[in-house]
């Protein structure tokens, strides 16, 4: 479910008239029922009854079984999918006809911004004990607990919460964003930025509505000029304990398990699901939607490219078991050194 302190609904509608909104009324007449009212969306396995949702890759399909969704978009090979509790909406292209659902129900005049105006939030909270810094900016509705300091030029957008004794430091952004307790923030962090999502690759670049946000756990620490992308619709979690270095990237929905390492200049896809005590070395790289499993290590400048189970210890690009890396090395370097032919 999209929180509205970040991004207002302009709901709740009828399935038949969100349909004719955006330009789709031929669609309402093959829905079972244009009068079931829309009052958010969400992601298949979170979605609920008034909730809408997107299945648009066959990838889909087992969540699409299973989501309690009162609608779901789909694209027309998956529709004998969808449980007899929701209602299908067969259309070629489900994607782009759910981005065009997305900016009607959370216009983007009415998005959150940084510090952007949001009255209905009311007035910043704060705990005992709270430090600001020189030109610290704090929008509507920030809650911020006891002994927290934040530093010079720093700004909070509308809604965002941050826990008890956190050091956010020096021109640090944060927006969309729920921090727990004991985070550190270095500087030039920026928190719930928008993810890199597009349609129409290479054509016409639409961009995907960033709707998500980002969960920052208990003393988890972030180095200086990393940036933690807003999930899509979910949430893009870092969990409690885990330490990122310096100029890393995190893509939005990935998620980060519990005490978790991940050294400078390495970057995460969107959907990266990392478990915990996974440990990382400088300039790793992911390519999304994947999973390594807990435990894992893996060394610096790595690409990993599928999922990896538990207690995995990776090298190479594309990332493969470092056994197997060091054999492949080894026979190259044997090979090297072999008489030359004439």
């Amino acid at each position: 479910m999209v929180d509205t302190r970040f991004h207002r609904f302009a709901g709740p509608l009828t399935l038949g008239a969100l349909l004719t909104q955006i330009g789709q009324s031929g669609l309402v007449t093959t829905i079972s029922d244009p009068d079931h009212l829309v009052t958010g969306v969400a992601e298949l396995d979170l979605a609920e009854a008034g909730d809408l949702a997107l299945a648009a890759q066959p990838s889909y399909v087992e969540e699409l079984r299973r989501t309690a969704a009162g609608a779901v978009l789909v694209a027309p090979a998956l529709r004998d999918a969808v449980p007899a509790g929701s209602i299908p909406v067969a259309i070629d292209r489900p994607h782009n006809i759910f981005a065009d659902i997305l900016d009607a129900l959370y216009p983007s005049s009415t998005r959150s911004i940084i510090a952007a105006g949001r009255e209905d939030l009311g007035a910043p909270v704060f705990e005992r004990d709270v430090t600001l810094g020189t030109n610290v900016v704090v929008g509507a509705g920030v809650e911020i607990g006891r002994g927290t300091v934040i530093g010079a030029n720093t700004v909070i957008g509308a809604g965002v919460t941050i826990g008890r004794n956190c050091v956010i430091a020096a021109n640090c952004t944060i927006d969309c964003a729920h921090l727990g307790n004991e985070v550190v923030l270095h500087s030039g962090v920026r928190i719930g930025t928008e993810g890199f999502g597009w349609l129409d690759f290479g054509q016409t670049n639409r961009k995907i509505p960033q709707l998500g946000r980002v969960i920052v756990q208990d003393r988890v620490e972030i180095g200086a000029n990393s940036t933690i992308d807003r999930g899509a619709l979910g949430d893009t979690v870092l969990g409690e304990g885990t330490k990122i270095d310096n100029l890393v990237q995190i893509g939005h929905n990935c998620r980060i398990g519990r005490n978790c390492l991940i050294a400078a200049m390495s970057g995460l896809s969107g959907s990266t699901i990392v478990g915990d005590g996974v440990l990382m070395g400088g300039g790793v790289g992911t390519s999304g939607h994947l999973t390594i499993g807990d435990g894992s290590v893996i060394h610096g400048r790595a690409a990993v490219t599928k999922d990896w189970p538990a207690g995995s210890k990776l090298a190479g690009a594309p990332a493969q078991d470092i056994r197997d890396f060091w054999r492949e090395l080894a026979v190259v370097r044997k090979l090297s050194k072999g008489e030359k032919r004439g």
